[in-house]
């Protein structure tokens, strides 16, 4: 039963509080008597650690405490939530204060507590590091060819373990290829650096007591999972730890995963007895907050004489920094099982090296994997195109599965679930978006551009997505005012979750989206929730909202038929309660949830008045999928690039919220865009981070960016999800680099690759040297 709330674009439930600057972040909560963090961090990249003098910090005055490793509990190491079969991570798990040596620039070794920020930081800068420098290992590929320098008690930097997938002959493939085309692709290290860095405070209530209760602000994205990980660490009971949510400047995988500060924050609290407040500065976070990206590919595609494909084999080489942290092998997974994308590919093998370095740890940002795969398989396309003589396009066309072949599956599981292409048609939705954005046009401009001796170019890239595995709980109640609450296991972050939770109830209950209060993050009202991340939130955890609308409007129904006298199949929905065919009386649901608390409809092992609860477990993941379109421009001396035009395609299922899509795709799309383009973390050769500013590490500007086109199309509800839904969170950024780098590499006329992202202008002018002569001979210049 739905009343229409579900599909459209209604105004968003948060943004009136955010706009008046009501909004509630984590450095707005201030308790009383609370004490100030500050992380005493490793200048170097690799080093020993001869000795950490704190007497000065900790004589100054308005300094509380001073702690090193030694002060915690011994053997602390953050695990890994979700492991892979066949690694070991053990011996590269972070602790939360280093121990013997340091790994890398921005390590947390010390911490001082003080009874302001600035005599916090004032403390921070007397601590004194005795480090014996050594030397780092900082690539990944030569790191793993052999031993690395020590870094991990004992063990090298190196081979953590490698994550394969494959399926079909790919020997016979290659063996039987008319043309093999083979490519070396490297994609630099960037992150989400989202506009609000981190932060936590924690305050217990009754320090002394043994039913005293620690409260935590500030952990986002899987406040539960974390609340779990917290609890082991401490020692401390999981019952009496309390996760309030706050709002959130932005995550995209990187916030409120579980880092050192995770557990110092909450350990200090208890060791005090004080509230403790930490919050992160903007180099704090471009050195210690998860890094993301970096890999290098080697990568070939075998074709038949008629530019079909028989085979893939992709060999990478992930650098993971100097720990693994809480993702484990998520990226190498993803970057591993999917190249293969929308393709109709008989035989592929996929391998990645997950390599230690003395960089900053690595984890999971918006298209984890699928950002380097897409640029990696779609730029070897470009590349094939070229060495066949084919038009890119037809060469996709060729290759693009139909529905003729979908369902898909391919022989194999990904994170336990097999994997199955579950879309309508991948070459009828590339030929919607060539034909809705005029790309022909877009391509004859730049032939006409390049006539007159400007470089432009113009690409196109296909993606798959996935999204919607594991479970989401939710609780929906309705009080004696009517007043509909719903409570979900997600957490906003920016994205529009509660406004699309609040439709889905709202459709199923019949009343104003704009009335449904939607609590999220919440430990005590929620006991348990999967989270916010890989693009599952509404897939997951809106099923599991509407299932919980459901069974509270089932309870509702009988207790309808009850005090009206007539079957409960006669009830039905009305606007703001249930009514009968049988009956002229109309019951809200005020009136209904009162008589729920009454004796007579309460059964025996049935919740209290109107509340339902329910658990949604995916069976399986569902694969998006979409194109991406552009048209960008070189200049010529400077090598600077400029996106004239951009288009993305994406196959929603259903659209809860349209306009919340498409600013999820062209969010993402900017996101891709700057690790294209120009966000790039650096190290000089000692391994210190050379991008600790935005001046250093550059965002693309509002003026750096096209008008962006959009087109969501609904022609495949995912067949797995009763709502239909599919994840739209990170299908912008999936082929961004892989478009931007097609149009770059067709601007400048190259016969080969681009060899890197992010493609900023001492790249691109590298390209434009006299060895990379300009090359316009391709069926697509014909």
């Amino acid at each position: 039963m739905s009343t229409g709330v579900v599909g459209r674009s209604v105004p968003r439930l948060e943004d009136d509080r955010l706009l008046r600057g009501r909004g509630r972040f984590h450095d707005d909560v201030a308790r009383p008597g609370q004490l100030w963090m500050r992380v005493v961090r490793s200048p170097l990249a690799h080093a020993r650690i001869l000795g950490v003098d704190t007497a000065r910090a900790a004589a100054l005055p308005g300094v509380v405490t001073v702690i090193t490793a030694d002060d915690l509990p011994p053997g602390l190491r953050i695990p890994v939530r979700q492991p892979h079969p066949g690694i070991d991570f053990t011996a590269y798990l972070q602790p939360p204060l280093a121990t013997g040596y340091v790994r890398y620039a921005g390590e947390p070794v010390a911490v001082v507590l003080a009874e302001d920020p600035y005599l916090a930081e004032d403390g921070a800068e007397l601590v004194r590091l005795d480090l014996e420098e050594l030397p780092p290992a900082m690539d990944a590929r030569t790191t793993a060819a052999g031993p690395g320098p020590v870094s991990l008690a004992g063990a090298p930097a190196a081979q953590v373990g490698t994550v394969d997938f494959s399926y079909g002959d790919v020997d016979a493939a290659f063996a039987a290829a008319a043309h093999v085309v083979s490519a070396d692709l490297r994609t630099g290290r960037h992150s989400g650096t989202p506009l609000e860095p981190r932060g936590l405070i924690a305050d217990i209530d009754d320090p002394a007591g043994p039913d005293g209760r620690l409260t935590i602000w500030g952990a986002a994205k899987i406040p539960h999972i974390n609340r779990r990980v917290l609890a082991s660490l401490l020692s401390f009971p999981e019952h009496r730890i309390h996760m309030r949510e706050t709002d959130a400047g932005g995550s995209f995988g990187i916030r409120g995963e579980f880092y050192p500060e995770d557990l110092l924050v909450p350990f200090l609290c208890l060791r005090t007895g004080r509230p403790v407040k930490w919050s992160e500065d903007r180099a704090e976070h471009m050195s210690a907050a998860n890094h993301a990206r970096e890999q290098q590919h080697l990568i070939e595609l075998a074709f038949d004489a008629d530019g079909l494909l028989l085979g893939l084999r992709d060999e990478a080489w992930l650098d993971n920094g100097a720990y693994i942290r809480t993702h484990g092998a998520v990226v190498a997974a993803l970057t591993a099982s999917m190249v293969s994308g929308a393709y109709r590919i008989p035989a592929a093998s996929s391998r990645v090296h997950i390599v230690t370095t003395n960089k900053t740890p690595i984890g999971t940002y918006r298209a984890p994997g699928r950002f380097q795969h897409n640029f990696v398989r779609e730029h070897a396309l470009d590349i094939a195109a070229s060495q066949l003589g084919l038009d890119p396009v037809e060469l996709r066309r060729r290759n693009l599965l139909t529905g003729r072949e979908l369902p898909h599956q391919r022989p194999m599981q990904v994170f336990g679930s097999p994997m199955v292409l579950d879309g309508k048609d991948h070459l009828e939705h590339f030929d919607k978006g060539l034909a809705a954005f005029g790309y022909d046009r877009w391509r004859a401009e730049a032939k006409e551009a390049r006539a007159a001796g400007r470089l432009v170019g113009t690409a196109c890239a296909v993606i798959l997505e996935k999204a919607g595995l594991g479970y989401d709980s939710a609780v929906v109640d309705i009080g004696v005012t009517g007043a509909v609450r719903v409570a979900m296991g997600g957490a906003t972050v920016g994205q529009g979750i509660e406004t699309v939770m609040a439709q889905i109830a709202a459709d199923e209950l019949a009343v104003p989206v704009g009335s449904v209060r939607v609590v999220l993050s919440d430990t005590d009202v929620l006991p348990d929730g999967g989270g916010t991340f890989g693009s599952r939130s509404t897939v997951v955890g809106g099923e599991a909202v509407r299932r919980a609308a459901v069974a509270v409007r089932e309870k509702a129904v009988r207790v309808a038929a009850g005090l009206l006298d007539v079957p409960p199949e006669t009830v039905h929905l009305i606007p703001g309660g249930l009514a009968s065919s049988q009956s002229p009386r109309e019951l809200g649901w005020a009136a209904l949830a009162g008589a729920a608390f009454t004796p007579r409809w309460i059964r025996t092992g049935e919740e209290v008045g109107l509340i339902g609860r329910a658990t949604y477990v995916a069976e399986g993941m569902t694969y998006p999928y979409g194109a991406h379109f552009a048209q960008a421009e070189v200049d010529p001396g400077t090598g600077v690039v400029r996106l004239l035009r951009y288009g993305m395609t994406y196959e929603i299922g259903r659209a809860v919220h349209p306009e919340a899509v498409r600013g999820q795709l062209i969010g993402g799309a900017v996101q891709g865009i700057g690790g294209a383009l120009s966000e790039e973390f650096r190290y000089d050769e000692r391994g210190r981070p050379l991008s600790l500013t935005l001046d250093e590490y550059l965002w693309p500007r509002a003026a750096d960016l096209p008008e962006f086109q959009v087109e969501i199309y609904e022609d495949a509800p995912a067949p797995g999800n009763p709502l239909g839904l599919r994840g739209a969170g990170e299908g912008g950024t999936a082929g961004s680099g892989a478009v931007v780098a097609g149009a770059v590499r067709d601007a400048l006329g190259l016969p080969g690759d681009v060899g890197a992202l992010p493609l900023h202008p001492a790249r691109v002018r590298s390209l434009m040297s006299p060895h990379h002569t300009p090359h316009h001979d391709s069926k697509e210049e014909l």
